[in-house]
């Protein structure tokens, strides 16, 4: 044929804005913050402001556009996470697109009775230990709660059972600084040492300003202390179009990008250089019940606009994708997670969290839906490696020893290339007697096998020093 043996690789892609369309947000993003601008009452933050040239008003800062311009040229385009262990194991650059579960929430489905119970600091043991025998997630995350300890400790507790039931790299929220203090100095003593720490980050701190566009004290004083101490950070707005943004999906991206870039100002202000995650969670308010949708269409629309943003300032971006409004782990639930994750691949959406175990818009953990999850990301992830073309993969050589009427059931090539195509532990393919031989099970039977198996898996425990240390540190937690 004449071609060579190199390997032509195409990976499917895709947009949902144009580059017109994203220079016109940006333009109106600027806009935005010259014009209006953002709340913030924060003293140290209002002296940076003032300093560095932004039109402080009171509470409200105006901040030009060079500022905004200059920040996004400062901030570092790659982030990489490692695990506990110190392996580098998430790299967040360009349309790469790495997946992971919310560890804790508001209530627990339990995968043996499917009964609904309040969530506790036992059960982020089981979602962190299951989440760590999952390998198409490739980090977790957590947001402080369990009904069982005091509130004033909740997050701390929760990220140390997680460090302590996972490997992989966590992302953290928390109620204020003195709290990723303390989440800081675990990272610390697991990675050993700031220097590892520095070289792969194994946390990555959350904070959310108010849609829309304000600020609140603690969570400045989060941004501020992940600055100076280069702890990675997520700046990630949460605005509901026809509720805290405009009712357009596009004015409500042009707010979402004001607030998280407002956030990045300050930071590479604080610290130039300093590791920022860029994001917002664009969703909708479902005018018929009022709530905050994870499942909507339009939140995976806005979202891939966002990743779409991200890359053209060339920052690491911090998507959504794999939840659901469905309070069950039913054909709703897996109907919307599937459309998230693949649009969420498809567009190239860096940190992708809430993805599975997440239902019930944001209430409610599931091992299950974890499962579940986990599998459509295998199956997505399958699709985004798109078709190698090679010498070996065009296989002319069997086709011509095959030749007209013959089979390759038995060939050499066959047995050498079959298990690239994707099987699932979940999804079956029998023929109906087969499937009936086999027990009849439906997918909810399968999935709760597959599930209940899967939470039998332990990470490598802590030596007991290390623990010892951890129970100390936890004894001074205020």
């Amino acid at each position: 044929m004449g071609m060579t043996t190199d390997e032509l690789y195409f990976k499917p892609r895709l947009e949902v804005v144009n580059e017109t369309q994203m220079a016109q947000m940006h333009e109106a993003t600027i806009d935005v913050l010259e014009h209006t601008g953002i709340r913030i009452a924060h003293p140290k933050a209002l002296e940076i402001f003032s300093g560095a040239g932004a039109r402080v008003d009171g509470d409200q800062v105006r901040i030009p556009g060079t500022l905004v311009e200059d920040a996004i040229r400062k901030a570092p385009s790659r982030i990489v996470l490692g695990t506990r262990t110190g392996k580098r194991n998430v790299f967040l650059e360009r349309d790469k697109s790495y997946f992971g579960p919310s560890l804790d929430c508001i209530d627990y489905l339990d995968p043996k009775s499917h009964k609904r119970v309040r969530f506790t600091s036992e059960h982020v043991k089981v979602t962190a230990a299951l989440c760590d025998a999952l390998p198409n997630f490739q980090w977790c995350m957590t947001i402080g709660m369990a009904s069982d300890v005091p509130a004033d400790i909740a997050d701390r507790v929760v990220a140390r059972n997680v460090f302590e039931h996972c490997e992989k790299p966590l992302v953290f929220c928390c109620k204020d600084a003195n709290s990723v203090k303390d989440i800081y100095e675990m990272a610390l003593l697991l990675c050993g040492g700031k220097d590892n720490f520095d070289r792969a980050p194994t946390i990555v701190e959350y904070i959310e300003p108010i849609s829309p566009l304000v600020y609140y004290d603690p969570a400045v004083d989060k941004l501020l202390y992940c600055a100076q101490q280069r702890i990675p950070l997520i700046n990630f707005p949460a605005p509901q179009c026809c509720g805290s943004s405009p009712a357009t999906f596009a004015g409500t991206i042009v707010q979402a990008n004001a607030e998280s870039l407002s956030g990045l100002v300050l930071h590479q202000l604080v610290n130039p250089g300093s590791p920022f995650i860029y994001g917002a969670f664009t969703t909708i308010m479902d005018m018929r019940t009022t709530i905050f949708s994870y499942g909507a269409i339009e939140m995976g629309l806005m979202t891939a606009a966002m990743a779409q943003m991200a890359q053209r300032y060339r920052l690491p971006f911090f998507g959504t994708a794999g939840a659901t409004d469905a309070k069950f782990c039913d054909a709703q639930a897996g109907a919307e997670a599937a459309l998230q994750i693949f649009s969420a691949a498809a567009v190239g959406s860096g940190l992708v969290h809430d993805c599975s175990s997440w239902l019930d818009h944001g209430s409610l953990v599931s091992p299950e839906f974890m499962v579940l999850v986990h599998d459509i990301v295998d199956t997505v992830n399958h699709y985004m490696a798109g078709i190698p073309v090679t010498e070996e993969s065009l296989a002319l050589d069997v086709i011509h020893r095959v030749g007209p009427g013959g089979h390759y059931l038995q060939d050499p090539h066959t047995l050498k290339h079959f298990k690239n195509i994707k099987y699932s532990e979940i999804f079956e393919r029998m023929i109906l007697e087969q499937w009936e031989a086999a027990g009849a099970k439906n997918l909810e039977q399968r999935l709760q096998e597959t599930t209940l198996k899967k939470m039998d898996h332990r990470p490598e425990p802590l030596p007991a020093d290390t623990l010892k240390t951890l129970d100390a540190m936890q004894a001074d937690w205020k």
